[in-house]
């Protein structure tokens, strides 16, 4: 094979190739000796099919294939022995080829650029820990419990009331005439919700055990039976159980309900949720700081392509008219997300950095236990979803490689608690409110120029 740059210049490179056909004759003659076991037809047993006459029956295939191996292969040679770094897939351009010649062909690719990562220790930035107040642990148990709201059986002659839970059976009829499921059986329904059919449940108000009532309804616009949408219904109510709404007691046994030990360790997963959710957000903001400070300090041409990408990426399912409103901005997030890829890819080749399987499956675990009930779906998701698969990982080294540069800057610990966490979090939101504002009146202020110098 050889291999001759022809330019290598503005983040693209172009070669020529040439495969002597001694190669390819040999390549051939190999796959045809293979094939020899594989082949039946009619005349010749079983592995017994002379080459000479698979060729003539299947040449143009199998020398297609070959072709198109031989381009696989010594592309990529090509590209690993001169050290190019591709961005994207490369362009082929067959010259020459055909049984009994040589295969020439050039190669056009987007390579990346040559990144030279700048000290870290300069970058600042602050995580914090969070304190969880043990007021706000005792309202969300609070909270918990109202959710989870008991009910205890009304006397014969109690009348229902808002707020109770009414068991019933009912047969209902539009026109007097029954439907496909118009009959319902042990039905519960907590009174005044209107969860039902609207004003449904408020006829069940003032109603004992044992009593029938006929509701009167409109069906709801969404009914299943389209042509039964929004007509009178007639529902035969009889009521079977009425219950009345219990304060629930918390205490272990309330704990043990909802799958902790005790109530001592139920507030204690509550507290870790709370800190969770509180944590997770501003390590987000931490990074943002971080991946900024990165971003600002690194001056890199970037491929094209990638960047092209990146940004029908950021406008997949977006109006044509809003990506053209926001071009500018889409661009410019485009760049900043490839730039700082390549320079987290680069500072993890750098130090050695990977995700192996046991990394993948440890937070495939992860979001298993994080959705009881649904191990199947997650299961399934990653186990038919390549590309998903391949989304993790990426998610996964940019962590690991975002862990490495907290070890190496200026990064200030603080322990704050859910109140300044809270105010923290709504700075925040007003100064990227007041950062985008301000950068529209910019963009006005232009426009306004524009029309004057015109």
């Amino acid at each position: 094979m050889k291999v001759k740059i022809n330019s290598k210049k503005n983040l693209r490179a172009n070669l020529s190739i040439i495969v002597d056909k001694k190669i390819i004759q040999k390549k051939m003659d190999d796959k045809l000796i293979e094939l020899k076991d594989k082949v039946q037809l009619k005349g010749f047993r079983p592995g017994k099919v002379p080459p000479q006459v698979i060729k003539n029956q299947f040449g143009k295939a199998i020398y297609g294939e070959v072709i198109d191996n031989l381009l696989k292969e010594t592309s990529s040679k090509a590209l690993e022995d001169n050290k190019i770094k591709v961005a994207g897939q490369p362009k082929i351009d067959l010259k020459t080829f055909g049984e009994g010649k040589d295969l020439d062909y050039t190669m056009e690719v987007d390579i990346l650029p040559d990144i030279k990562i700048k000290p870290l220790d300069k970058i600042k930035a602050t995580t914090y820990e969070i304190e969880v107040e043990k007021e706000l642990v005792e309202k969300r148990l609070k909270e918990i419990a109202k959710n989870q709201q008991n009910f205890a059986d009304k006397k014969d002659q109690e009348l229902s009331q808002k707020g109770d839970l009414v068991i019933f059976d009912y047969s209902a009829k539009v026109d007097n005439k029954d439907f496909d499921g118009n009959t319902g059986k042990n039905i519960q329904l907590v009174l005044g919700n209107d969860l039902f059919i609207k004003g449904f449940d408020q006829q069940l108000i003032g109603l004992k055990i044992n009593q029938n009532k006929l509701v009167k309804v409109n069906l709801p616009e969404n009914f299943p039976k389209k042509d039964l949408a929004n007509k009178k219904a007639n529902f035969d109510c009889k009521i079977l159980k009425i219950k009345k709404p219990i304060e629930t007691k918390i205490d272990d046994e309330f704990g043990k309900k909802l799958g902790a030990k005790d109530l001592s360790d139920l507030k204690e997963l509550i507290k870790k949720q709370i800190k969770g959710q509180y944590q997770s957000t501003l390590e987000t903001i931490t990074k943002k700081k971080i991946l900024d400070q990165i971003d600002k300090d690194h001056e890199i041409d970037l491929p094209q392509n990638l960047v092209e990408q990146e940004v029908k990426l950021l406008t997949q399912n977006v109006k044509k008219e809003e990506i053209e409103k926001n071009k500018k901005e889409n661009l410019k997030l485009a760049r900043s997300r490839i730039k700082t890829g390549l320079i987290l890819n680069e500072i993890g080749i750098k130090n050695n950095l990977k995700v192996n399987e046991s990394d993948i499956q440890n937070e495939i675990q992860k979001q298993i236990r994080s959705m009881p009930g649904q191990e199947k779906m997650v299961i399934d998701y990653y186990k038919n979803n390549q590309s998903a698969v391949a989304s993790l990982r990426g998610a996964l080294y940019e962590e690991k490689v975002v862990e490495l540069i907290k070890t190496k800057i200026k990064l200030e610990k603080k322990n704050i608690n859910t109140k300044d966490a809270e105010e923290l979090l709504k700075k925040i939101r007003e100064n990227s409110k007041t950062s985008k504002t301000t950068n529209t009146e910019k963009d006005q202020k232009k426009q306004k120029i524009i029309k004057k110098k015109k």
